[in-house]
This record gives structure tokens, sequence and C-alpha cells, in this order.
């Protein structure tokens, strides 16, 4: 339960400690450190993303952090909460360049796909990305300024089975990680010209209410009035509940599509929530739109968000290309992860921790260690520690055994090594303590 624990104290950010007149320093607002001991969930995240999507031939790309900002600029569009609410973290170079820290990863995966040619590769082209990305929004829980996603994307194809395969992708990440609790949400935006309807509807509906709106919403309806199925704002949701919502405008075509993603997750095993207000938050998505939440987190429960894109490296200088893909945001699913009770992984220790006994044992055992650590993982106390004091250093540092090396080891040329599990301690010849060692990682008797 750690995790959750430090996540929840980041999100209610703790106050200042305040030592005599001195402030302590500490992390910038919407930020957090990952600890030491909290490396182990995060190498196993990474290693469920490779093993859930490079199984299915997606492959890795890492954009950099920060790009142009006309890339933002032009895939965001102009209702988007990156422009309208000024979410973008943006600056100016030494050279005078506009850059900006990415605040999503499919505009720079769509801007490296160009840059690289990759629309030449067969099709489609799979690609998938892990790392932080930035916004300047509201701290809460779920929401930070530096967030970390997992981003997959699927370029060439535009059939319902790209689709299908996208959301099949981010519920098997969930499975291989361990989540069982969560519920895939299906719905479609439509073509253009089946949001021009819906909003143009909205627009006629709402606007005679534009004052009971919140003002986000109010700023939506000028822009882009589907975007107000996404507030969160209680009268808002009132003043919207009997109205159609953007399932109910889609023509034939992007009907047939939904229909036939709907059928192939049917086939596959996969059961979906059908929501007719499901809406995403930049304008550059079509058709599929599809969101994997978790109740067991608060109002901040969507795991995963995605849908198809028909028309984005189009717009961002490339040839025409379809693609569909998906953002998991890891800072939620590592406290869905809790809400479950899947425990996270624990650090792990050395194997053995070697403890001097007098005060030439010191550079013995650091020599001892270097030597080990070439095979096995090694470490030591750095001063002279009486037997006692030296099995309590190795204990707390998880060791599997502790190996001590005093006067009469030296003279014998040999280590005490004990088995902390178990409490079994043994002399060990010098030259068999690494075989020893390594037998004992490969499962075999120490």
């Amino acid at each position: 339960m750690r995790s959750r624990t430090r996540i929840a104290a980041i999100g209610g950010f703790r106050a200042l400690h305040v030592h005599s007149t001195v402030m302590k320093p500490q992390a910038v607002k919407g930020t957090y450190d990952v600890l030491p001991d909290d490396q182990p969930r995060w190498r196993a995240l990474r290693a469920a993303a490779e093993t859930v999507l490079e199984r299915a031939g997606v492959r890795e790309l890492r954009p950099p952090i920060f790009e142009h900002s006309d890339i933002f600029d032009k895939s965001a569009g102009d209702s988007s909460d990156l422009v309208v609410q000024k979410e973008m973290f943006r600056f100016t170079d030494r050279g005078e360049r506009d850059l900006t820290l990415r605040p999503e990863f499919t505009a720079g995966v769509m801007r490296a796909f160009i840059e690289h040619g990759m629309h030449v590769l067969p099709t489609p082209v799979k690609l998938w990305s892990l790392g932080p990305a930035f916004r300047a929004e509201n701290v809460q829980r779920g929401r930070f300024r530096q967030f970390h996603q997992v981003n997959c994307e699927l370029l060439g194809l535009d059939g319902p089975l790209l689709d299908a395969e996208a959301i099949a992708l981010a519920v098997g990440l969930l499975r291989e990680l361990g989540l069982q609790d969560f519920t895939v949400r299906l719905g479609s935006v439509g073509d253009p010209a089946d949001r021009d309807r819906a909003n143009a509807y909205l627009r006629e509906r709402l606007a005679p209410k534009a004052d009971a709106l919140s003002e986000s919403s109010r700023d939506r309806l000028a822009l882009n009035p589907l975007r107000i199925f996404d507030s969160k704002d209680d009268g808002d949701q009132e003043l919207i509940r009997d109205l159609k919502r953007p399932l109910d405008f889609l023509g034939d075509e992007a009907r047939a599509h939904f229909d036939a993603v709907r059928g192939h997750l049917q086939d596959w095993g996969i059961d979906v929530v059908i929501d007719p207000a499901i809406v995403r938050g930049l304008d550059y998505y079509r058709r599929t739109a599809f969101e994997l939440e978790h109740a067991g987190i608060g109002s901040q429960a969507v795991l995963v968000g995605g849908g198809r894109y028909d028309g984005l490296v189009e717009s961002l200088g490339g040839p025409s290309t379809p693609g569909v893909g998906w953002a998991l945001g890891i800072e939620r699913t590592f406290d869905a992860l809790d809400s479950e009770g899947v425990a996270a992984p624990e650090a792990p220790g050395p194997l053995v921790f070697l403890v001097p006994l007098d005060d030439d044992a010191v550079s013995e055992v650091a020599r001892e260690a270097q030597r080990l650590r070439g095979r096995v993982s090694a470490e030591h106390a750095y001063r002279r520690r009486n037997p006692g004091k030296g099995l309590r250093d190795a204990d707390r540092a998880g060791a599997r055994f502790a190996a001590l090396r005093g006067p009469e080891e030296r003279d014998q040329d040999a280590w005490q090594l004990k088995d902390l599990g178990s409490g079994e301690q043994r002399a060990v010849a010098a030259a068999d303590l690494l075989p020893t060692l390594e037998r004992a990682a490969a499962g075999g008797a120490a």
C-alpha cells in the first residue's frame, strides 16, 4: 500500500517541514519523486508494456520531451483544453524558438512518423512510448502537472479491426498488471459531418441556457459543444441530461464502423459498455472513442483513453494516414492497483552482504564485493562491525546471505556464510564463495 499512500500525500501536498527558520526544499507543486522503493513497480509496468505490446508487433519509439509548439497547436485544435485553458508549458529558448513540453504523446509520435518516412513501412505501423508529459492544470488526486503515460499508436489502416486491436491491447496491458475490476466504455464521435450536426443541435438547445452553464462549458459551447458531455459540473450535467448524445448522430458509415468494432471485441471475449456520450478531449479524434475506467479510484476514474484520429498526420504535413491510439495514465493505474490490493513488487536486496569483523577486513570485504559483483549482487559494510550488528545490517539490506570475515577466517582463508532465512551458518573457503553463491542464486543449495 506504500505507493498509494505516497501518491495520495502528493495529491494533497504535504506542508513544508520547518527546522528553526529554514524551510526545507520541496518538489514543485504537481510533481513528485519516484523513490527507490517505488522503482520495482515502475519496472514491472514497463516489463508488462513490453510483454503485451511487443508480442503484438508494437515497437517502442522515444520522442523528445519537448517539441516545436506548432506541432501541438496544429494537433490540439482551437477547442481543446490545452489551448482554451492554456494548459501547455510553453517557453522560448535561447535561439528564440517557440517550444512546448509535451502535454501528450500522439502529436510528437506523428511528427516522428512523418520526419522519418515511416509511412513507407508495412502497415499497420505500430508504435508505443512511455514517459512523462506536462500540463498546467489544477492538481488533485489522479492529476499532476508532470504525469506519466504509456502511449500506443497503430497507423496506416482505417478499418474497425485495428480499432478493436487497439482496445484489446489496452485491456491486455491492464490484465497483465493484475487489474480485474475495470470497465471498457465504447462510443463514437462520428465523422466530421456527424460532429457538425451534433454541435449544431447542442448550440440550438443550450444557447438559451448558456448563462446557467459553467464557465468552461460556455467556452465549449462556442468552440466545440460536444465537449460539454465531458463536464464534471453537476449543473452542466443536469442541463444536458435529456439531450441527444454523440452516438445518436452517427451517419451510416460511422455506425457500421462502430458496430464492427463492437463485434470484434465480443468475438474476443472483451465485454464493453456502450457509452453514447463519450467524447475525447482533443479535436483530432474521429469515429471510435473509448475509455477504460476503474471505479475504485474516485472521480479521476479513467485509466486509458483513446480513439481513432484519421487526418491528424495529414494536418501535420504528412501523407494521408489513418490511425488509432490510446494513452494509459500510470499514476492512476498504480492507484487502481492499490485499490484492488495488488501488491507492489518489493525492491530486491543483495544476494550477499559482506561484514568485516576487524579493521583489516574492511578492505578485504570491499575487494571481495568488487569481485562478486561481476556475477551476483553484493553489498558490504564500510567499517568494522561486531557479528550481531553486522547481521542486523545484512537483514536491513534485505540480503539472503551474510558473509563474515575476521582474523579467524583470514587465517583459514575462508568466510562464515550465514543463510539469513534458515539461520544455517558454515565456513566456506574463499575460492568457493562465488560458486556457492551462484548455486544458491540458481536455486540450488548454498
